[in-house]
């Protein structure tokens, strides 16, 4: 039950975490837009494009954790635990357009810079970086580490203040030295962070979308947990995924002797249920078998079947 607490703690400290960003940053990001055409600054337009994407995934990001609270059902056996996961699938390809699309503005720049209104660029610039500092110190008091959506959300934030910076030192730089390519080069800084944050995301919302292995659980020693226990003869089909961020299931078959008893087996199952907790995994759904059950389509089964062969060709 500590676990289930300590789970629905950290889900409404997140959960407002991005509440309070979403309605800091869309205000500054339409300040910001405004600023950017008023000026005519593609480094404060395209921190105002960041920050559009940064809206839009704390805005998804919310709605996420809310859908997520929605009880499971017969047709959604898992509830909308996995929206949170799209949603931050959505944040990191949208990232990646925007990058796209900044690149192509600043090189149309790079060929012919306009003028830019250098003060009003630097004050909004500055207004910028405050308002970033002060959504990615309340994002730092979610879950930040182990939680993809806030995660997501907390690197948008974190490339819109590199990108402030940016429009910052464009803008002393066209005041003092009349450097106008000061600006479109401080916007190509920009796209090539919000494209490292992008594919980030977007890769590791991929791996979770086709069941893969948690990042913070480690195969090898999951195998070794279970296969050690007393009364565990060997196992296959053993599968680890996550449902979402921080939760991670794991199903296997277990092959044990015969004559265990029921009583037996419920103590053997919690003993392995309670070491796999501690190793990150809090759904667990194992089944006992005895040797002769058939079973052969498992990668475990087939790398011992490769073993064996390889073992046989060698001799």
């Amino acid at each position: 039950m500590g676990h289930d607490h300590g789970h629905d703690h950290t889900h409404g400290a997140n959960k407002k975490a991005l509440f309070i960003s979403f309605i800091i940053t869309t205000g500054y990001m339409l300040i910001e837009a405004v600023g950017g055409f008023l000026t005519n600054s593609l480094a404060l337009l395209s921190d105002a494009g960041h920050m559009l994407s940064d809206s839009v995934a704390l805005g998804v990001g919310l709605v996420a954790f809310i859908l997520g609270e929605k009880a499971a059902s017969y047709s959604k056996t898992y509830g909308y635990k996995r929206f949170e996961i799209l949603a931050a699938l959505f944040n990191g390809v949208t990232l990646v357009v925007i990058a796209g699309y900044i690149f192509y503005e600043a090189f149309q720049r790079f060929i012919d810079p306009p003028a830019v209104a250098s003060t009003g660029m630097l004050i909004i610039g500055i207004i910028g970086l405050l308002v970033n500092v002060i959504v990615a110190w309340i994002l730092l008091r979610g879950d930040t580490e182990e939680n993809l959506n806030v995660r997501a959300a907390f690197l948008h934030v974190i490339g819109d203040m590199l990108g402030s910076v940016g429009a910052i030192l464009a803008a002393l730089l066209i005041m003092f030295f009349g450097w106008g390519w000061a600006d479109p080069l401080a916007s190509v800084v920009v796209a090539i962070l919000v494209l490292i944050s992008g594919w980030r995301v977007t890769k590791d919302s991929v791996h979770v979308l086709m069941e893969g292995t948690p990042r913070n659980v480690e195969f090898d020693e999951i195998v070794t947990c279970i296969e050690s226990t007393d009364g565990i003869i060997s196992i296959h089909d053993l599968h680890v995924w996550s449902i979402t961020s921080g939760q991670n299931a794991l199903s296997c078959h277990a092959v044990v002797k015969e004559t265990l008893t029921m009583k037996e087996s419920q103590a053997l199952l919690r003993k392995i249920e309670h070491q796999l907790e501690h190793k990150g995994i809090g759904h667990v759904t194992i089944q006992l078998e005895s040797d002769e059950h058939p079973h052969d389509d498992s990668i475990m089964c087939q790398l011992e079947e490769q073993a064996t062969h390889s073992h046989h060709h060698q001799h």
